[in-house]
């Protein structure tokens, strides 16, 4: 069951996205077009009011404006804001000076001068990694099964695929070699052997929760207490060696096992984490 409360309208151009994310959630709808320019704390006590929410209870809103949608997350803490803009300076700079296709992400997946290889994102969160692949010429379907989170990023898809929102062709380009298809990761890689196989399987479940709190972001604290981490990862890896795909590339955090305790054909290390190729050759 979604802990999302409602869905908050701020300014006309959201007014489409609202109603219909409202019905889909079975949540109430508010027009908070008159906060538009009003600071978080004015937001955050209209959100409360409306939705009856105690001062020490968290729960989650939708936030439609003008740009991507973004869910927000109300706590005795105040008000924290997670969002999939795949427009943002932070994602662009990357996609533009991140080290092209030397990065450890591409080099993992196999990308190189002529490749373009299909992946299957089974795990695809706010889509970071697969845009950077697309970015590089990849092909990228992404399979996302928490509701919420796939709202976010389906809101930013449509958002970058609008003709205002380009900022270059190459742009463009890239937002058009991303898909994104609601369902279990584990469900969906068990058609692929009666479907056209991907040419890379890429998974990122989510990381256990640190110990120290203060040091992760304050992003990955809401994914980590909206969707808490993937008890099945082992099993999803399992299910993607199955398929029979030549390559399968795992995200982990740099000093965790391996998924499945299964040892990877090679691997790529960084600061903080690390990607384990497997190859059926």
């Amino acid at each position: 069951m979604s802990r999302v409360r409602g869905v908050f309208v701020l300014g006309e151009s959201a007014d489409s996205e609202g109603p219909d994310l409202a019905a889909d959630f079975a949540v109430p709808f508010y027009d908070a077009s008159h906060l538009e320019s009003q600071k978080p704390k004015q937001l955050e006590g209209f959100i409360r009011s409306q939705t009856k929410l105690p001062k020490d209870a968290t729960a989650y809103v939708f936030l439609a404006s003008a740009g991507p949608l973004s869910l927000l997350q109300l706590s005795r803490n105040g008000l924290l804001k997670l969002s999939a803009d795949l427009a943002n300076t932070t994602l662009n700079y990357r996609r533009l000076k991140g080290g092209g296709k030397q990065q450890m992400l591409a080099k993992a997946v196999g990308l190189h001068a002529t490749s373009h290889p299909r992946v299957l994102d089974a795990t695809a969160g706010l889509g970071r990694d697969a845009f950077i692949l697309a970015s590089l010429g990849a092909s990228v379907h992404m399979v996302e099964r928490v509701p919420e989170i796939r709202a976010l990023l389906k809101s930013a898809l449509e958002h970058a695929r609008a003709p205002e929102a380009l900022p270059s062709d190459d742009f463009g380009q890239t937002i058009g070699r991303l898909s994104l298809e609601a369902g279990d990761a584990i469900d969906c890689l068990a058609r692929i052997a009666h479907e056209e196989r991907p040419d890379v399987i890429y998974l990122d479940p989510m990381f256990p929760p640190r110990q120290k709190s203060a040091l992760v972001k304050k992003e990955m604290r809401i994914l980590h207490d909206l969707v808490g981490f993937d008890p099945d990862a082992d099993q999803l890896l399992e299910a993607a060696r199955a398929t029979g795909v030549r390559r399968i590339v795992v995200k982990r955090p740099r000093i965790a096992p391996a998924l499945s305790g299964a040892k990877p054909s090679h691997v790529l290390s960084g600061k903080t984490n690390r990607f384990d190729v497997y190859l059926n050759l």
